[in-house]
C-alpha cells in the first residue's frame, strides 16, 4: 500500500485505547495538527548522521530516561536532574571509555505504555489498565481509567515545555565541560562512586587547563560549552504520532516531529501491523525492541520494511531478553545476521527482561541481573564480531528506591522508601552512574 501519514488506519493495530467519543478524538487530532512541531526534520537528520558513526563502530549510543513521563511529577528540577545524570554518564563513557557518545533521552513524549493485559484488578475490583498519562489516569478509579483524547493536548504542552528547557540546558552553559565538578546531583551516597567521578572530573579539568593554555577555551570552541541532546519515545499512540508528522519543506520527506527518534515495542513489531507500517514512512531514526522469542528472520524482515535502503544510522535493534535468555538466544541471532550485510545498530535494554515482583507486590529489577545482561551483550558481541553500539535504560536523576542492589545496596525492604514510578522500576542516579563506569570498562575492550 502507498504510504501516507494516515494509511496506518488500514492495518491491524495493537495496544490502542478505545475512545468513547469519536468526534472529540477527531477535534483533538485536528488541533494537534495545527500546533508547531516539537522537533525539526534537520535535527532528526543530524541524529541519523551521528548514529551512522555508531553503526560503523565509531561512537556509542546512550539512551535513557523515564519509563513513563508523568503529568503529576512534571517540574524543572526533575528534568534538570535527568539531564545532569545523562551528562555524567556520557562523560564517564567518553573520557573513561575513550568513545564519543550520542545522547538520546526517553523524554518529551514518553507518555504511553503497552500493557500485558487490558484490565487490572485490586481486590474484587477490575478496571481498564493504566496506559500512560497521555491516555488515562494512574488512579485506580473508574472515571480516571476512561481514555480521554484531551490528554494528548496536555502531553504535547508538557513535551514542548520539556524541549524548551532541554535546549536551554544544552546550549546555555549547564553542559560546559568546565562545570563538570558541579554536575554532582548532591545525593550520591556511595563514597567509591563519588570518588571515581571526582577523580575523573579532576583528570578532565587538567586536560581542559592544558587545552586552555593552548588557546582552546569554552569561549572559542562551542563543543566545550554546548552539547547535542536528542529525544525519543515509543511511538505507541498513533493518532498522536500522525498529528505531529509533517512534510519537510526542504526535502519533501515526512518526519514524525514528536521526537528525533521513535521506537516500536516488542508487542507491536509485527511487520503486517500498523506500527511498523507507520514508521516505515517517516525518515527519523527508528528503534525496534527485540525479545527472547525473536528469530533472525524477524529482524531481517523488519530491516527490509523499516530500512529498505540499508542506511547506516536509520535502524537501531534494541535487545531486551533478560540475563538468562540472552546467553541462549543472542549468539545464534548474531551468527545468522552478521553475514547479511545489514546496517544495524545493536543496543542493549537490560531493564525489561529482568523485571520481577516482590512478596509485598512491588515490581523491581535486580542491579546484578541488569549488569549481567549488559556484560553478556558485550561478550557475545565481541565473540561474534558485532559492535555493541549502545545501551537503553529506564532511569531517573532522582534518589528513588525502585531497583534493588548496586553499590548503594537497595534492599527489597527499602523499596517502599521512595518507590515513585507509575509503571516500571527505574535506576536511580547512583545506580545509573555505577553502571556507566562498568560499561566504560567494557567499551574500552570493544
Amino acid at each position: 500500500m502507498t504510504w501516507s501519514r494516515d494509511s496506518w488506519r488500514n492495518f491491524n493495530i495493537l495496544q490502542q485505547p478505545t475512545y468513547l467519543d469519536k468526534q472529540e478524538l477527531l477535534e483533538v487530532e485536528k488541533t494537534l495538527k495545527s500546533y508547531p512541531p516539537l522537533v525539526f526534520a534537520g535535527e532528526a537528520r543530524e541524529l541519523k548522521a551521528e548514529l551512522a558513526k555508531v553503526c560503523n563502530g565509531n561512537a556509542f549510543l546512550l539512551q535513557g530516561g523515564d519509563c513513563a513521563e508523568s503529568f503529576l511529577n512534571f517540574n524543572a528540577v526533575n528534568i534538570r536532574d535527568m539531564f545532569k545524570v545523562m551528562l555524567q554518564m556520557a562523560i564517564v563513557l567518553t573520557f573513561a571509555g575513550s568513545c564519543p557518545v550520542v545522547k538520546v533521552g526517553r523524554v518529551a513524549g514518553q507518555f504511553a505504555k503497552p500493557r500485558s493485559s487490558d484490565t487490572e484488578s485490586v481486590g474484587d475490583k477490575t478496571l481498564p489498565s493504566y496506559r500512560g498519562d497521555i491516555i488515562n489516569g494512574f488512579e485506580f478509579d473508574e472515571k480516571a481509567r476512561i481514555p480521554d483524547p484531551n490528554r494528548m493536548i496536555k502531553a504535547y504542552n508538557q513535551a514542548a515545555s520539556t524541549m524548551n528547557l532541554l535546549r536551554a540546558f544544552s546550549i546555555g552553559g549547564l553542559a560546559d565541560l568546565n562545570q563538570v565538578h558541579k554536575w554532582n546531583l548532591g545525593f550520591i551516597k556511595r563514597a567509591e562512586i563519588s570518588e571515581k567521578f571526582a577523580h575523573l572530573a579532576e583528570s578532565l579539568s587538567q586536560t581542559l587547563s592544558f587545552m586552555q593554555a593552548c588557546g582552546i577555551t569554552s569561549q572559542n570552541t562551542p563543543t566545550l560549552h554546548q552539547t547535542k541532546f536528542y529525544t525519543s519515545h515509543e511511538a505507541l499512540l498513533l493518532p498522536y504520532e500522525e498529528a505531529l508528522t509533517r512534510e519537510d519543506s526542504l526535502t519533501g520527506e515526512w518526519y514524525d516531529c514528536s521526537a528525533h527518534m521513535l521506537w516500536i515495542g516488542e508487542r507491536t513489531r509485527d511487520i503486517k501491523d500498523a506500527h511498523v507500517h507507520f514508521l516505515s514512512g517517516v525518515k527519523n531514526p527508528i528503534g525496534v525492541k527485540i525479545g527472547p522469542k525473536a528469530k533472525a528472520d524477524d529482524i531481517k524482515k523488519l530491516a527490509q520494511a523499516l530500512n529498505p535502503q540499508n542506511e547506516a544510522g536509520r535502524l537501531n535493534v534494541i535487545i531486551r531478553m533478560g540475563a538468562e535468555n540472552i546467553l541462549k538466544v543472542l549468539p545464534s541471532l548474531f551468527k545468522e545476521l552478521k553475514s547479511e550485510g545489514l546496517n544495524i545498530i545493536y543496543s542493549i535494554d537490560p531493564m525489561h527482561g529482568n523485571t520481577i515482583k516482590t512478596q509485598n507486590n512491588y515490581k523491581t529489577r535486580e542491579f546484578d541481573k541488569i549488569l549481567s545482561e549488559v556484560k553478556s551483550f558485550f561478550e557475545i558481541s565481541r565473540a561474534e564480531g558485532v559492535y555493541p553500539g549502545g545501551v537503553h535504560l529506564e532511569m531517573t536523576g532522582q534518589d528513588v528506591t525502585e531497583c534493588t542492589g548496586g553499590a548503594f545496596n537497595v534492599t527489597q525492604e527499602a523499596l517502599a522508601n521512595r518507590y515513585e514510578t507509575q509503571c516500571d522500576p527505574r535506576l536511580n542516579a547512583d545506580q545509573a552512574l555505577e553502571l556507566a563506569f562498568l560499561i566504560a570498562d567494557l567499551l574500552k575492550k570493544a
